[in-house]
């Protein structure tokens, strides 16, 4: 699709100042919250916010609020990303005022991980308590295991494994079965689970879930089990996610439905409060997989959550060659 020269116009001259530029260098590494970029860029949040809005009005940038607080990144398509993503490979990392965003940028993250990190080692050992208080372990669970089917899985793979409960519940039909995540507390509570669970066919690996560093398309089932409201990038964790699954495989995504409850920001380092099916369904797409979402898991209790479970599947390649 052609733009035409007036919408072009309108790009170059959104993009066409420094802060804004700054801002477009920032968001092309992760989505970020209005505060944020304020305290990367040393601007005042009304300066920022009409920097943002500019963006926002060429295609650029897009906004979407999150409980009470509001985040930007990138805008998913188009010829205006498309024009932008131009503009910001022939950036120059080594300049100085793009180097100290990056900078602050890395601080920002540093401190949100650390927060984070500390907040799973001091809940580590209650840790399945504390879900509890939220959704309804045993529904969750039945649907996952419905979902999975009841062929035998060659390969699970469990991205942010937490204590191993989903290792645990469907490792017993994996030949193999992995398990990352970036707690060393929780994986010493998923080595205990899963030894326990009398399961000897388990790996558990400190490792990324944003970058697995595990070969393309290797695993039957991929399971990311309330990990995503937690990251800075979950779009970037779903791709990820993605291109593990094996030809005929399965990812099956389990979090929260869009909620209010703030508390869980200030008190429990959730990043996000929830995902839409639309959300949840573009970054699928994106991804390559076929998608659907699954079920819609009511809270126990008044002041619980929804929880919301997607299911995708990567086609046979006879399959994507007929189609």
């Amino acid at each position: 699709m052609k733009l035409a020269s007036g919408q072009i116009v309108e790009v170059l001259r959104a993009a066409g100042e420094s802060s804004r530029l700054r801002i477009l260098a920032l968001l092309a590494r992760e989505e970020l919250a209005v505060l944020e970029l304020c305290r990367v860029l040393d601007q005042s949040q009304p300066r920022v916010s009409r920097h943002l809005k500019l963006l926002a009005e060429a295609g650029l940038v897009e906004r979407f609020p999150d409980g009470a607080w509001v985040f930007y990144r990138l805008a998913g398509s188009g010829r205006p990303r498309a024009m932008i993503d131009q503009v910001l490979q022939h950036l120059d990392p080594q300049d100085a005022v793009l180097a100290r965003d990056q900078g602050r940028l890395d601080v920002v993250q540093g401190e949100r991980a650390a927060a984070a990190q500390s907040y799973f080692a001091e809940h580590a050992t209650h840790w399945d308590e504390i879900r509890s208080l939220y959704v309804s372990d045993a529904a969750v669970e039945d649907v996952i295991l419905r979902v999975s089917g009841e062929r035998r899985i060659r390969r699970l793979v469990d991205l942010g494994s937490g204590t191993g409960r989903m290792l645990t519940l469907l490792g017993p039909r994996a030949a193999q079965a992995l398990g990352l995540d970036l707690s060393q507390q929780m994986l010493n509570i998923a080595r205990r689970n899963t030894s326990e669970a009398g399961l000897a066919n388990v790996e558990l690996r400190h490792g990324d879930i944003l970058d697995t560093r595990l070969p393309d398309q290797t695993a039957d089932l991929v399971v990311v089990h309330q990990v995503l409201h937690y990251l800075g990038d979950p779009s970037a964790a779903v791709r990820e996610a993605a291109r593990l699954v094996a030809p005929d495989g399965r990812l099956i995504i389990v979090d929260f439905a869009p909620h209010a409850h703030e508390f869980l920001r200030e008190q429990h380092q959730h990043r996000r409060l929830g995902f839409s099916d639309e959300e949840m369904a573009r970054w699928l797409t994106e991804a390559g997989l076929p998608h659907r979402a699954l079920a819609d898991l009511p809270p126990d209790k008044p002041d619980g959550l929804t929880v919301k479970i997607w299911a995708a599947a990567r086609l046979p390649l006879e399959q994507r060659i007929a189609a």
